[in-house]
């Protein structure tokens, strides 16, 4: 069975490609970047906040992959109801919920067969390893307000498969902006940043050090402020893995 793919975000492209169909995707949103060598062939269709309807109905997909991970996302909902197209869009909050949508796409692809061992592979991994106390990290989507995960996220099953603690892990949403005071407060043993948007390369550790707030921190005179990638901390999908891997590192670091 072929089927012409069309995804609308980051994630579902990585799992489409993951279960082997990336030769099925005929489009994909402005912000997916891989795998590189299937991406660069692809149309765009737009940034994922503002998908170009017209576009996608031009490609004839027999199936949308869409998402509704992002505030925003429903405006690219509504427009697929309208244009009639056959679409899903997952709102994953847990690794489990990661899983069913994986589950879930296999199936909708015929291959439910790679999708179970896409999962059996993933849960190996992201296994919650058992740390106590648990090092506290500060995740930040962005800098400037200061944006951080709270209950509703996948980030706490990929903490937890690190050994590390969410201090926010209880706050019941999403996302949410605080005060670097607030983020003080929270006395994290380390900064993780992971700016949404942004390539890793450009991240700087040096604005989050030179935060008058953060001054008495000792993670500031130690200088435990971490990059890891928003690929591997902001997509549910497979490169979850690469985040609890890096995660990893950094609890060994700040044990060491």
């Amino acid at each position: 069975m072929s089927v012409r793919i069309v995804s609308l975000a980051c994630s579902n492209t990585e799992i489409a490609c993951a279960l082997g169909a990336a030769d099925e995707l005929v489009g994909v949103d402005d912000h997916s970047d891989f795998p590189h060598e299937v991406v660069a062939r692809l149309p765009r269709v737009g940034p994922d906040l503002s998908v170009d309807i017209d576009r996608v109905r031009a490609l004839k997909p027999d199936l949308v992959l869409a998402s509704l991970t992002v505030p925003g996302h429903e405006r690219n909902i509504e427009q697929l109801e309208r244009a009639g197209l056959p679409f899903v869009a997952p709102e994953p909050r847990s690794l489990a919920d990661v899983y069913a949508n994986i589950r879930q796409i296999g199936g909708l692809l015929g291959r439910a067969v790679q999708a179970e061992r896409l999962i059996s592979q993933m849960k190996t991994e992201l296994a919650p390893r058992v740390v106590a106390p648990g090092a506290r990290l500060l995740l930040e989507w962005w800098p400037k307000p200061i944006i951080v995960p709270g209950r509703d996220s996948w980030v706490n099953d990929v903490f937890a498969a690190a050994g590390a603690i969410n201090p926010l892990a209880e706050r019941p949403l999403k996302s949410t902006p605080i005060t670097d005071e607030e983020a003080a407060a929270l006395a994290p043993d380390a900064v993780i940043i992971s700016w949404c948007g942004v390539r890793v390369d450009k991240y700087r550790p040096e604005v989050v050090l030179r935060r008058p707030a953060f001054r008495a921190l000792r993670l500031v005179a130690e200088r435990r402020v971490f990059p890891v990638s928003e690929a591997f901390l902001g997509r549910p999908g497979p490169r979850l893995v690469d985040g609890a891997r890096a995660l990893r590192a950094v609890v060994e670091a700040l044990s060491s």
